[in-house]
């Protein structure tokens, strides 16, 4: 396997990495996506998951996806429409394990903001994968095992670089 079927499989991925990242740049604000509503003692959510930040990565993934359609490196042929709803389908699945992760830590009474290995990274990478299934059922469990160890190092990694730009109060 060359270094062109590994790129493939990073296009491929992309619409659920930007959808992720996005919020941290076009998010913000009071809009909580879970309207303040309490489950367990603690937020659904917590306040750092906007609508603004859902919706722009939503929003960013999806044209990341349709930019990525046309990619010769894109890892199967297939329209550039089924192309441009798997890029939707990943950013889709991406924000909504980012809430998961999210869910999951307040359940834990982990506060936003907090660190908590795994959940913080692997989620929305997962989510994505899995909402897209059907259409990579051709892949390797070399290639899932590729794309998540790739999410997990690269979210520690621009995590932290945001954190040193100032987009992100805390390195997770």
């Amino acid at each position: 396997m060359d270094f062109a079927y590994w790129l493939g499989f990073i296009v491929f991925i992309l619409p659920a990495y930007f959808a992720n990242a996005s919020p941290v740049v076009f998010g913000g604000g009071n809009d909580a996506i879970d309207f303040g509503f309490v489950f367990g003692g603690e937020r659904l959510f917590g306040k750092g998951k906007t609508v603004k930040g859902f919706l722009s990565g939503l929003l960013i993934g999806s044209l990341v996806g349709l930019i990525v359609a046309f990619s010769p490196f894109y890892p199967f042929t297939a329209s550039v429409l089924i192309k441009f709803k798997i890029g939707f389908l990943l950013s889709l699945g991406a924000l909504i394990g980012d809430l998961f992760g999210s869910f999951v830590k307040r359940r834990f009474h982990l506060k936003s903001g907090s660190p908590s290995f795994l959940l913080d990274q692997l989620p929305f990478v997962v989510f994505a994968l899995f909402f897209v299934y059907p259409y990579s059922l051709s892949f390797t469990v070399f290639a899932w095992a590729f794309l998540i160890i790739l999410s997990l190092l690269l979210h520690v990694f621009f995590n932290w670089l945001a954190n040193r730009v100032g987009l992100k109060r805390v390195p997770w």
